[in-house]
């Protein structure tokens, strides 16, 4: 079998800088201090490490509200730190990937500040690089995203007298992509990141670029259009650059951003995250099922993205008003833990702590279709905090040990950005880097190493999934097959032990063995799967 691109057996694992290690002494994480953290990362296993916004910004919005798309924000350094962090990533076999933002602008980036003001001495080239209106009645059709802070998607500017176009935030205008210039300006934007060593980029909030009355605004054949040719462009100048796409959409409209091979290389699993959720609350595979059944084939070069937690909310946007309902009422039912039309709560809280479920969740990740993506603080079990405002509950600090502020930075408290989770439960006294390498039975070493097993068996990669169906809706099974090598994978979604027979999952293999524990299984054996228990099995 040929080899298949990096991307397709990578992990990525999802760092905010400004919250993951403060090597300045500045109360804020930065490139210098990431740099300093990547043996931690390389021992963990993760292949390529993704980088939230580190372009300026007036950090309205994390970051996603860009003043300055060639600079970085000088809280977490300048371009030789990130130089330097390039560097000292290759060197350890790890990929960088950057974001890049090209829906919206900042409305402090100086191409608005010139759009929105008439006097302005670049207004007549600028005029026309973000959506404006002299009424707020276009483009009716479109959803508001951010219902939680948002009533229109448009925005009246007194300065030039209209209204501009906004999916996200009203800080956050919207580029006009009918304007070759634009097109052309975020063209330079990939290059230059490419230039500075990036191995991928994450493109944000990929469905909306362009707006056409009578529809949602939303995946039009212009948008696509678009990014094949940033595609094209990105295939003839850095050919091993990896494109990952933001687009929440049902599967059939995601599958549109691979478009035949020559879109997006990678795009995420949206709408399978909160099924995963779906089904151990229940105790029933179903939901997965029925959201695979809805999930295409992929071009031979493509590959989905697939996760568990994130810096956004658990959104809820792809699943049906009763499911958003049982769903925030089973892992949501304090309203302050509930945001937008999802959940912003990390991934150990939203299941109460548990570490049979946490491990049979990463145990899925880790051998599901697609690559898996990792947020920062996970591998140690970290907590939120929902009393902070918006997401930033999920974005606090990185616990490293149990020093003040968690070893995070060793400036004074009254200078972080965000508090340090100190609670019983979550607190860094409790929860941190240090200990959880000191205890060999730690969320954290148990996931390097079943890490290290995913890697000695590229079939999790590459390999097709093939969904079983067992008599019991409470057991979850599937094969991974890549045509050198089969993984069966066989897990319990309930509480309660289950057991279930050997040959009603393998038929004529004889012998099966766990990559996991060495544990063998002949075919007239019944599996015992303990609550929230699982199996990687490999014939003999």
């Amino acid at each position: 079998m040929p080899e298949s691109p990096w991307y397709k057996q990578a992990i990525i694992y999802q760092i905010n800088v400004i919250s993951y290690f403060d090597g300045l002494g500045t109360g804020r994480g930065n490139l210098t201090g990431l740099t300093q953290k990547l043996d931690y990362l390389q021992s963990l296993g993760v292949d390529c490490i993704w980088l939230m916004p580190i372009t300026k910004s007036p950090l309205r919005d994390g970051g996603y509200d860009v003043s300055d798309m060639f600079a970085i924000n000088p809280d977490y350094g300048d371009l030789d730190d990130f130089a330097v962090l390039v560097k000292e990533a290759h060197n350890r076999g790890l990929r960088i990937m950057v974001e890049m933002i090209p829906n919206h602008t900042s409305d402090q980036h100086p191409w608005f500040q010139a759009s929105h003001d008439p006097s302005h001495p670049e207004h007549e080239k600028y005029r026309d690089y973000y959506v404006w209106s002299v009424t707020d009645q276009k483009y009716r059709d479109a959803r508001i995203i951010f219902l939680d802070f948002e009533k229109s998607n448009w925005t009246f500017d007194p300065l030039r007298g209209e209204y501009f176009w906004h999916r996200f935030y009203h800080h956050q205008p919207d580029l006009n992509y009918d304007n070759p210039e634009v097109q052309k300006a975020m063209m330079r934007v990939i290059q230059f990141w490419i230039d500075q060593g990036a191995d991928a980029i994450r493109v944000d909030a990929p469905p909306y670029l362009i707006e056409r009355e009578g529809t949602n605004c939303e995946n039009l054949p212009e948008t696509h259009a678009y990014y094949k040719r940033l595609r094209k462009f990105v295939e003839a100048y850095a050919p091993d650059t990896m494109l990952l796409a933001e687009a929440n959409q049902w599967p059939e409209d995601t599958r549109e951003y691979f478009g035949d091979g020559d879109e997006f290389h990678m795009n995420f699993h949206f709408p399978l995250m909160p099924r995963l959720f779906m089904a151990l609350a229940k105790a029933d595979r179903t939901p997965i099922e029925q959201i695979l059944a809805r999930t295409p084939e992929l071009p031979e070069n493509c590959q989905w993205g697939i996760f568990l937690r994130c810096h956004d909310e658990l959104t809820l946007e792809m699943v049906t008003p009763e499911e958003r309902q049982f769903m925030w009422d089973y892992y949501a039912p304090q309203p302050e833990m509930r945001i937008n039309l999802g959940i912003r709560r990390r991934l150990a809280p939203l299941l109460d702590n548990d570490p049979r479920c946490i491990r049979l969740l990463h145990s899925i990740l880790l051998s599901f279709i697609g690559s898996p993506v990792m947020y920062y603080g996970d591998e140690i079990g970290m907590g939120d905090n929902i009393n902070l405002p918006d997401r930033d509950g999920l974005r606090t600090s990185m616990q490293w040990d149990d020093s003040p502020n968690g070893g995070f930075s060793k400036a004074d408290a009254s200078r972080l950005r965000l508090p340090v989770i100190d609670d019983p439960v979550f607190g860094y006294r409790k929860v941190n880097v240090a200990a959880a390498e000191a205890d060999p039975g730690s969320l954290l070493n148990w996931l390097r190493n079943m890490i290290r097993i995913r890697k000695q068996h590229p079939v999790f990669g590459a390999g097709r999934l093939t969904m079983l169906a067992p008599a019991n809706k409470q057991i979850l099974a599937y094969l991974r097959d890549d045509g050198d090598a089969r993984v069966l994978v066989v897990a319990n979604l309930s509480a309660e032990t289950q057991k279930i027979g050997v040959k009603e999952l393998f038929g004529p293999t004889s012998r099966w063995s766990d990559l996991i524990d060495g544990t063998t299984f002949q075919t007239n054996q019944d599996i015992q799967l303990e609550p929230y228990g699982f199996h990687w099995l490999l014939p003999d």
